[in-house]
C-alpha cells in the first residue's frame, strides 16, 4: 500500500514559524520509514558482489519517487565527503533542494555501505529515466525572460501527483494570467492540458520551460492547432484586424 504522506518541503524551524509542525513531523516520520525500507531492500538484495536491479521496485511502490528521491538526495548531501559515491549521482543529488536542518537531516540518512548505496541511487535514476518525462533538455530559450502566453509549456513532475507522471500530463498550452509575463509580480498561469483539454490555474514556477517545437508529439498537434484557432477567433478585432 502506497504511503501518501505529504512530503513537507521545509525545515522544522520553518514549520514552527509557519505553525505547521504536525505536517513536518508526519513527513519526517515517513522519510525515516523510507530510509529503513531502502536499507532493507539493499540488505535483502545484495549477495556480497551484486545488487539486484529490482530492489528499487518495492521502495517506489510503497514510498513513491518523490519521497525516495528526498531520502537519497539528503543522504548524499550529508555524506558529500565520501568518495565512494559516483560523480553523476552526486550531481543528481545537488539538484534536489533539501532544507538545512542540523538536528534532523541525519535522522534519515541511509546507513547502507556507500558503494552499494551508490548502485541503488543509479537504479533510482534509471527508473525515473524509464518514465520518459519531459525535462529542461526538451525546452528552448531562457525561461526567466520568456512570455508564456500562447506557448506549449512543460509542467514539472514535482507539480503533479505521481499517478499523473507522464508526458500526457506535462504539456499545457498557456492561455492567460499575470504569471505568463516574465517580470510580473503575479504568479498565476491559466493553461489547458493538451491531452484532456482541461484548463486549470498553475503558478509560473510550476513549469520547467517552453517546449521546443521539435519535441511536440504527434498526438498533441491537433489539440494545439485547435487551441490556436480558438485564440484567433476569440481575439478582439478592430477594423477587421485581430488585436492580440
Amino acid at each position: 500500500m502506497m504511503n501518501d504522506t505529504y512530503l513537507y518541503p521545509y525545515s522544522s524551524a520553518e514549520a514552527r514559524e509557519r505553525d505547521e509542525l504536525p505536517l513536518w513531523r508526519e513527513s519526517h516520520k515517513a522519510s525515516i520509514a523510507c530510509r529503513n525500507a531502502i536499507e532493507d531492500a539493499i540488505r535483502q538484495n545484495f549477495d556480497g558482489m551484486h545488487l539486484d536491479k529490482n530492489c528499487i521496485t518495492p521502495v517506489l511502490e510503497e514510498y513513491g519517487y518523490k519521497r525516495t528521491a528526498w531520502v537519497l538526495a539528503n543522504t548524499l548531501h550529508e555524506l558529500k565527503w565520501d568518495g565512494r559515491f559516483g560523480h553523476a549521482n552526486k550531481q543528481w543529488a545537488e539538484r534536489t533542494c533539501i532544507p538545512k536542518d542540523i538536528n534532523h537531516n541525519s535522522d534519515f540518512v541511509v546507513r547502507s555501505h556507500p558503494a552499494v548505496l551508490d548502485g541503488f541511487v543509479t537504479f533510482y535514476r534509471k527508473a525515473v529515466q524509464a518514465l520518459d518525462l519531459f525535462g529542461t533538455e526538451h525546452c528552448v530559450g531562457d525561461r526567466a525572460k520568456q512570455d508564456f502566453t500562447g506557448k506549449v509549456l512543460v509542467l514539472s513532475p514535482e507539480a503533479l501527483r505521481e499517478q499523473y507522471w507522464g508526458q500526457d500530463y506535462q504539456l499545457l498550452y498557456a492561455r492567460s494570467g499575470f504569471g505568463c509575463a516574465p517580470h510580473s509580480s503575479g504568479r498565476a498561469v491559466f493553461a489547458t492540458c493538451l491531452s484532456d483539454g482541461e484548463t486549470a490555474r498553475w503558478n509560473r514556477e510550476d513549469f520547467i520551460g517552453v517546449l521546443h517545437d521539435k519535441f511536440l508529439p504527434e498526438w498533441a498537434k491537433p489539440k494545439l492547432a485547435e487551441l490556436n484557432a480558438q485564440e484567433q477567433t476569440n481575439a478582439p478585432t478592430m477594423g477587421g484586424m485581430n488585436m492580440k
